[in-house]
């Protein structure tokens, strides 16, 4: 790995202009883990990286410190080429979307990941899929190189950590924990962040809310499934976690399964388990991601979708 980020640290100083990217409807770890890096380059090198995201943008994450760095791909206009593309946080290229066409017009390509990805496309990888989010590795370079940092900076990192763990909900080791107290010594306030979060429109939370009260339930409880058809998926903004959270509140559910209807013959499986790991069932479908929270994207009808995704559980489950 120290071989790997003296490569990185030659590429950013040789580079006049730099993109970075995360998977397509991001979320807070992709969002702010690129926002990060992104101002710790233009810190500690002086070129300022453009910031592109593709898909659905949060509204949860519309007050995040730095958010008018992040652009839509598809607004913008007449970039050419660039020197360094770096990717975070993105999973496997199935998750990249349109923002692949300014990856591949780079002269050189760097990702950093805590996914599972047998398949990168960089040219350089700086992967830990033993963290628990993609700015916890970032923090880890900043620190380690002893790299300029500021409020925005660790702010943007404790986000990514804070959300990609479920306010360490789902953090399995202390690395995280052991940085955010870092942070918080440093200055960060975890309250206001998590207010700052609080930032939904109303028709998305009920929504959300109305969903979750008609999951279905099976082999006896321990599985929840709730399904977003077409015309709630409008209503959202991409991401749908308050029904994951919600449905995982109930006694006896270890597994979770949310379908999205994001198109007629395209739907979003997500999957979450406090039992036993699902990243095999979300690989079996074309997807990946961790062991307890993993997903894909399947293109069949909605109908099709459901009955595989329950037949793939019933080989799990024992």
């Amino acid at each position: 790995m120290k071989k790997n980020i003296e490569i990185f640290v030659e590429k950013i100083k040789s580079a006049k202009s730099i993109v970075i990217a995360g998977h397509k409807n991001p979320d807070g770890d992709s969002v702010c883990s690129a926002l990060a890096l992104a101002r710790l380059i233009e810190l500690n090198f002086g070129v300022k990286p453009l910031c592109v995201y593709d898909g659905n943008f949060p509204d949860m994450l519309d007050n995040v410190p730095n958010r008018g760095a992040m652009h839509y791909f598809g607004n913008v206009k007449n970039v050419g080429h660039f020197d360094l593309a770096i990717l975070v946080d993105y999973g496997t290229v199935v998750n990249i979307g349109g923002v692949m066409s300014m990856i591949n017009s780079a002269e050189y390509v760097v990702e950093i990941d805590h996914h599972k990805n047998e398949e990168p496309v960089s040219d350089l990888c700086l992967n830990d899929t033993v963290a628990a989010a993609t700015g916890e590795i970032i923090f880890k370079i900043a620190h380690d190189l002893k790299w300029v940092c500021d409020s925005i900076i660790n702010d943007l990192i404790a986000l990514s950590i804070l959300t990609d763990t479920g306010f360490f909900k789902y953090a399995r080791r202390g690395v995280p924990l052991c940085i955010m107290a870092q942070l918080v010594d440093d200055g960060v306030n975890i309250e206001q962040l998590s207010n700052l979060l609080n930032n939904k429109p109303r028709k998305a939370v009920l929504t959300e809310a109305a969903v979750a009260s008609r999951a279905e339930f099976f082999f006896h409880g321990r599985v929840a499934l709730a399904t977003v058809e077409k015309s709630d998926y409008k209503k959202l903004d991409g991401r749908s976690d308050m029904i994951l959270n919600l449905l995982g509140h109930i006694r006896g559910v270890e597994y979770i399964i949310m379908l999205k209807q994001q198109k007629d013959t395209q739907i979003s499986v997500s999957l979450r388990s406090r039992a036993n790991p699902v990243d095999g069932i979300a690989t079996m479908l074309g997807g990946g991601g961790h062991m307890y929270a993993a997903g894909a994207v399947v293109r069949d009808t909605l109908e099709n979708v459901r009955a595989r995704v329950l037949e793939l559980f019933r080989g799990e489950i024992k």
